[in-house]
């Protein structure tokens, strides 16, 4: 998944992946068809950057409000 082979960094890219199954995939039915699945992943990545808690920060907050308060320090 990496192109530096950083095996850390692949299993940050598996984690985001499972996340994004247990929660979302695996409780819905199959996309019709492509067009319809890049735009419900479009959907479901932009929740989980923007809108969803992370536990992997003390806040809570989604990783992209995350960097904005870590800049503003």
């Amino acid at each position: 998944m990496t192109e530096d082979y950083k095996p850390t960094d692949n299993a940050i890219a598996e984690r985001v992946n499972g996340i994004i199954k247990q929660e979302w995939l695996y409780r819905m039915k199959r996309p019709p068809d492509v067009v319809v699945a890049r735009d419900l992943l479009a959907r479901i990545i932009d929740f989980y950057n923007n809108r969803r808690p992370h536990r992997s920060n003390r806040d809570m907050l989604p990783p992209v409000r995350f960097r904005e308060a870590l800049t503003c320090m």
